[in-house]
């Protein structure tokens, strides 16, 4: 059940109140000792799609004693890589190569789940096994944007391939080894990508899901394959290390619903029947340039589906220090999650803590494929002599 934020606010022995950012919470087994949790951010630094020795560096300089960190999205089988230099976990060389990276942040104290992440008909006929079409929930392809392959050439979306019913149950099978895999590795969980367009939105918004079959049509059956998934990664590894991520309101890549909010609430209730980690919901006004006000957090179409689930539940998308706190001390939000802010800032909870000044992230490293540029050489706060705090 979740640990509701009433009351988060604490003062110190100075009599300084505590944001509510940095109070603790108790999630599932873990103890977070603050609520601000590093979101999955591809990274494409994964060369041959094998996790390399730098990505220890990385993940450890953002690791703090009780904080959480989503690995980046991960696939978990060969036809789900669509972007260059993303990591897997279907094999036994990718699964040895992520246990320094793990234990680098366990040694720091941290908590690390493993974003499962499969791209479907995002992808590119050059990223699948021989030259095969992409796989989705339906053979319409995305338009009104490119992919960038690996040689870094951007070209149209191809159309995909509509698995068949037989291969969507057979499927569930692959999220579950990449399951067991992630902590054969050492991971604390896995978090299920089912927003922004990726495979499993594909089958629960209806401008992109157009089956007939028990997977397509209803509420019920869009949300069959993640439900099953679901119930199948929990019967291998715990349901206590599973978490969701979802998107009701995004539109990303065409995955659009006429219904977003009744979709929402439905997959939501039908979460209710699991005892999952938490579970991670996108904000419809996720924006790269524009962060939240505190007014968009109390009036957040998320509110209904914060008010319907059980468990914990994170919130993510454009929030700055002032609204996360804002989120968590009104009860919206257990704890928020911060991507691009925690990428250019490996101290983001000391800045947050200090209120200090914010590294800007340089958009232009974001997916460059250099071990250090971009990736491992955003400065931390130094004190006055120069050392690291």
């Amino acid at each position: 059940m979740s640990n509701r934020a009433e009351g988060a606010t604490e003062l110190r022995k100075d009599g300084e109140e505590i944001q509510p950012l940095l109070t603790p919470y108790q999630l599932g087994p873990f103890h977070l000792s603050h609520r601000i949790v590093m979101a999955p951010l591809t990274r494409a630094r994964s060369y041959n799609y094998v996790p390399q020795p730098h990505a220890a560096i990385y993940y450890g300089q953002r690791a703090t004693p009780g904080g959480l960190i989503i690995c980046e999205g991960t696939s978990p089988n060969p036809t789900g890589i669509g972007f260059p230099n993303e990591p897997g976990i279907w094999k036994q060389e990718q699964t040895d190569a992520w246990k320094p990276i793990v234990k680098a942040v366990h040694d720091k104290g941290g908590i690390f789940i493993c974003q499962l992440a499969h791209t479907g008909r995002y992808s590119h006929y050059e990223y699948q096994p021989n030259g095969a079409a992409p796989i989705s929930s339906t053979n319409k392809p995305i338009t009104g944007g490119q992919i960038m392959l690996p040689s870094g050439e951007m070209v149209d979306f191809p159309p995909p391939r509509a698995l068949t019913t037989e291969e969507v149950e057979a499927f569930v099978q692959d999220f579950r080894l990449a399951a067991r895999n992630a902590i054969n590795a050492g991971f604390d969980g896995i978090e299920l990508h089912a927003a922004l367009g990726m495979y499993f939105d594909q089958f629960l918004k209806d401008s992109v899901n157009d089956r007939t079959d028990k997977y397509g049509g209803s509420f019920e059956n869009r949300c069959r394959h993640l439900i099953e998934t679901i119930q199948a990664v929990g019967e291998e590894i715990g349901q206590e290390r599973v978490a969701v991520k979802i998107s009701p309101f995004s539109d990303a890549f065409g995955a659009s619903d006429s219904d977003p909010l009744n979709l929402g609430l439905h997959l939501v209730k039908s979460l209710n029947n699991f005892n999952l980690l938490y579970l991670h919901c996108l904000a419809p006004h996720h924006s790269r340039t524009k962060p939240k006000t505190p007014e968009e957090t109390t009036t957040s179409p998320l509110t209904p589906l914060r008010e319907a689930y059980k468990g914990s539940f994170f919130v993510a998308g454009g929030y700055n220090q002032e609204v996360g706190n804002e989120a968590i001390s009104s009860g919206n939000a257990d704890a928020v999650v911060y991507g691009q802010l925690f990428l250019a800032n490996p101290d983001l909870p000391k800045r947050f803590e200090l209120h200090s000044a914010l590294n800007k992230p340089n958009h232009a490293t974001y997916y460059i494929p250099d071990p250090v540029v971009g990736y491992t050489d955003y400065p931390f706060l130094e004190d006055a002599h120069g050392i690291q705090v």
